[in-house]
């Protein structure tokens, strides 16, 4: 027997198994079984999906460790956040491996439990974009933001039961609907530009980019040393700037700017490399959360607010387009296979996420990388988190990984989400304007709150104003290309609650079951209409990654 009857005789007894049955593989009988899936192929796309993502183990612990984690800044190191305090450089270190390992294991953990309940190809790891936001806004460089590092785990920790919440109820597709196209579309873009830009600088990136005084931000890229800096600003000289070994490493290789370390702390960082695979249990940051919230309650609310209503909009679209990538649609309702339980696996993963200290987790749309080598079922993503959990094992590894290393990956994934634009609508101002301030607040600000903020509320005025003046002339004002405007309305197709709520409603007792029969019955609108509003949509949140 040659190597491909082997290959075929063993995707056919797997998918003849109880294991091809419950992942739905091709030939397993099941009535929903999913065309050309083979276990092969499926294990071949996991690893796929892990290889495209990978860099989120290295990127994350770079990102979050900036905070400071749960390190405690001394009262006489204030003044410059501890920036040279050797003890306090040492704990970040420590939290930095913390966050490998808590990056791994809930990539391992959430994306191993989308394949096995939700049957789809779709990894988790802890989000690009909120990872930055908790970072640089909540919790701030060395615990300089809005709230603590214990106080923004608890805002993470309560969001994911708030969207587990959501889901349950079918809130989470209404206030992902609610959000005008232009606002959502605009987030993406505008997350991506704030991701560049950290990615330019020296704190997380390559440092080709500084904080100036006569100017807002100037180039830099000099090596981070007393002698190359200016002894009044702490600025780049001009004669020494672009000259960085580092910043050129990182952008022609993927390489980090000069980190303000000691020999103490290179040393402790070489011995850990130096072990390439051991297990690194997380000391610093399981469960520690602070749920004393009474000094930071407008601050909380904000965070918190912020983090729900990203990740709606980041798991929709990126979920959304990744199933119809991989087939999964249905065509008579618009709706995915599994999507229930999908959301409900994220919405959980984020809660056990923060327990292990880290930002919110999300869907990723490098999952598409696995679907295109032909991953259709959940064993794909069973295998991706395999991967994850394996990695978890090289710790040292992950964790030797410069920030300038990971830099210049910030700035590609910015590249690509910033495709966004193209799909805003233009023509009319009242869409135009609001997307615009979205885009450009936040990386202006280095706040995606602000941001979104700015983009609602003048979303609101404009088009709030224009409505009131149209009805108050009797339609003879109104403001140029109105009739362009993109559709926007508070209604959902098939009502805000889900079919499930509805059936128990009714009295029907095994209400979690699907009536075949009458699937669209449930939608007060024609089956056309609700397709043409999916599809629109769909096309539209398919450009979302936060």
């Amino acid at each position: 027997m040659g190597f491909k009857s082997w290959i075929h005789d063993t995707n056919l007894r797997v998918a003849r198994s109880p294991v091809g049955r419950w992942f739905r593989l091709e030939n397993s009988g099941h009535p929903k079984e999913r065309k050309c899936s083979f276990f092969f192929t499926e294990l071949r796309a996991g690893l796929a999906t892990f290889f495209a993502m990978a860099y989120i183990i290295s990127v994350n612990s770079n990102i979050t460790s900036e905070t400071g984690g749960t390190c405690i800044c001394p009262a006489e190191s204030m003044e410059d956040h501890c920036a040279t305090n050797t003890e306090y450089l040492l704990c970040v270190q420590e939290v930095k491996r913390d966050l490998v390992t808590a990056t791994a294991a809930i990539a391992a953990l959430s994306t191993f439990c989308m394949g096995l309940f939700a049957n789809l190809p779709i990894a988790l790891a802890p989000g690009m974009g909120l990872n930055a936001y908790f970072a640089y806004t909540v919790v701030g460089v060395h615990g300089a933001g809005m709230i603590p590092y214990r106080v923004a785990l608890t805002a993470v920790f309560v969001e994911g039961w708030v969207f587990f919440g959501l889901t349950l109820i079918g809130m989470r597709q209404w206030l992902a609907r609610a959000l005008p196209a232009s606002i959502k579309l605009a987030t993406g873009c505008g997350i991506g530009l704030y991701l560049a830009l950290i990615g330019l600088t020296y704190s997380a990136g390559i440092g080709l980019v500084q904080g100036a005084t006569d100017t807002p931000i100037e180039l830099a890229g000099c090596v981070n040393a007393p002698q190359y800096l200016d002894p009044d600003t702490g600025l780049c000289l001009n004669s020494e700037k672009m000259r960085s070994a580092t910043m050129w490493v990182g952008i022609f290789c993927g390489g980090d700017s000069d980190c303000a370390i000691d020999d103490v702390s290179r040393q402790g960082m070489f011995d850990f490399f130096k072990q390439v695979v051991t297990f690194h249990p997380i000391k610093h940051l399981l469960v520690a959360q602070d749920w004393d919230i009474s000094g930071h309650g407008s601050q909380f609310g904000l965070a918190f607010i912020t983090f729900l209503y990203v990740d709606i909009l980041d798991t929709t679209g990126t979920m959304y387009s990744m199933a119809r990538f991989a087939g999964a649609i249905d065509e008579r309702t618009q709706d995915f296979e599994g999507s229930a339980a999908a959301y409900m696996v994220d919405a959980i993963s984020i809660s056990i996420g923060s327990l292990l200290g880290s930002p919110p987790v999300t869907a990723f749309v490098e999952s598409g990388a696995g679907i295109s080598e032909g991953g259709k079922t959940g064993l794909t993503s069973c295998m991706t988190g395999i991967a994850f959990f394996i990695s978890v094992f090289f710790a040292p590894i992950f964790a030797s990984i410069p920030p300038w290393a990971t830099g210049c990956t910030l700035v590609i994934v910015g590249a690509l989400m910033a495709k966004a634009a193209a799909d805003i609508n233009w023509r009319y101002y009242g869409d135009a304007i609001p997307a615009f301030l979205t885009i450009a607040i936040m990386p202006f600000t280095y706040s995606i709150a602000y941001g979104l903020i700015a983009g609602i509320l003048s979303y609101t005025i404009l088009n709030g104003t224009a409505w009131i003046l149209e009805k108050a002339s009797g339609g003879r004002i109104v403001p140029p290309n109105r009739d362009e405007s993109d559709p926007w309305s508070w209604k959902v197709p098939g009502g805000m609650f889900p079919p499930w709520v509805k059936r128990a409603a009714k009295g029907q007792k095994d209400f979690w079951r699907r009536d075949e029969e009458n699937l669209g019955s449930d939608s007060p609108e024609s089956l056309a209409s609700v397709q043409q509003d999916h599809l629109t949509i769909g096309k539209r949140e398919s450009n979302i990654n936060l």
